[in-house]
């Protein structure tokens, strides 16, 4: 295992701790879940280096209980180039975390908490949450909204206005989920009280979410909720891999953690679902799906870390053929450059 370094600088480092402060802070809370309600099987501990450690890295804390979850991951890193001064990127810490629990009653939840530190100026915070219902309930969906809206305050109408926009699905005509949150480039010119914004949102998102899943991973369910969660995971696969500029972002920067990158990706997909919607794509994306689909097969499809490791370079090769293809990809108000800031 290579040895991590992290990067010096005072603004990353305070950022970095605070990622792995929320990181501990929720799989505590869900290997709580996993031993009062199901087989008491702790996350485990993954880790990936950028460049053998020498720029950074991350650690993974993957949901092992199968009978709570359907796929499960928190992740924290920070990529550095404390030793290339002419980078426009000097750091940036994250947390990015997806919860597909296997009850279809239980909604899946996304968070994305992190902090761009640029050498010249311009540094930022980007945060992200959103619910994500294979079968909608309407009181988590207000429960959710209400945490948000105390968080928040003043910045919930711009950030629920950027979510819908990022999470919009066009040729679906409908949304990834049913509550976003998107701040995307935020710095209001105090670092602490951006900070403590970053911090009051991670822990309410993960206390509002553990709360509904506690809940809801109680209740009973038969093969037609089965179904729509499969139905509504392929919907979640197709908006990832075809317009979620993170993720693509993330892979085309460098392939030492496609895996990772991809733990976003719910278990089972449906590949014939998926193929029937590739004449609502716009050109070139149509190519991509096309790729994604021959990934994948026919029929239901185990989504193994071995086809993502052939999904990130679909995603890769189709974007070395299609450049201009990235503008076709989710945005918010502004569209941060986070390939041409590792170059």
């Amino acid at each position: 295992m290579n040895k991590i370094v992290w990067s010096q600088s005072e603004a990353s480092m305070t950022a970095y701790a605070l990622v792995e402060e929320l990181q501990h802070y929720f799989v505590e809370k869900l290997d709580t879940i996993s031993r009062e309600f199901g087989e008491n099987i702790p996350a485990q501990a993954l880790q990936w280096s950028r460049d053998k450690g020498s720029h950074g890295g991350g650690i993974r804390l993957e949901m092992q209980d199968d009978t709570i979850f359907n796929r499960g991951s928190v992740n924290i890193s920070q990529v550095h180039y404390d030793d290339h001064p002419k980078k426009n990127l000097e750091a940036a810490s994250a947390i990015s975390t997806i919860i597909h629990p296997l009850n279809p009653y239980a909604p899946s939840m996304h968070m994305h908490i992190s902090w761009t530190q640029m050498r010249r100026g311009g540094s930022y915070w980007r945060m992200m949450a959103d619910i994500n219902p294979s079968v909608e309930n309407a009181a988590h969906t207000q429960s959710f909204t209400r945490m948000l809206q105390k968080v928040s305050g003043t910045y919930y109408a711009e950030a629920t206005a950027q979510g819908d926009r990022y999470f919009y699905i066009p040729a679906l005509k409908r949304h990834r989920g049913v509550r976003h949150f998107y701040l995307e480039q935020f710095n209001s010119g105090s670092f602490q009280n951006d900070t403590l914004l970053a911090q009051q949102l991670g822990t309410a998102v993960i206390d509002t979410y553990c709360h509904l899943l506690r809940e809801s991973i109680q209740y009973t369910y038969g093969e037609d909720e089965r179904v729509r969660q499969r139905h509504y995971h392929t919907l979640y696969f197709f908006q990832v891999l075809t317009l979620d500029r993170g993720t693509t972002s993330g892979l085309l920067v460098h392939n030492e953690n496609d895996i990772g990158i991809l733990a976003s990706l719910p278990k089972y997909i449906d590949a014939d679902l998926l193929l029937s919607w590739q004449d609502l794509v716009k050109k070139p994306q149509d190519a991509l799906l096309k790729r994604l689909v021959m990934c994948l097969g026919s029929g239901i499809v185990l989504v193994d870390e071995a086809m993502k490791k052939g999904l990130a370079e679909a995603v890769r090769s189709h974007y070395r053929q299609y450049p201009e293809a990235l503008h076709l990809q989710a945005s918010g108000d502004v569209i941060a450059p986070t390939v041409q800031n590792h170059a």
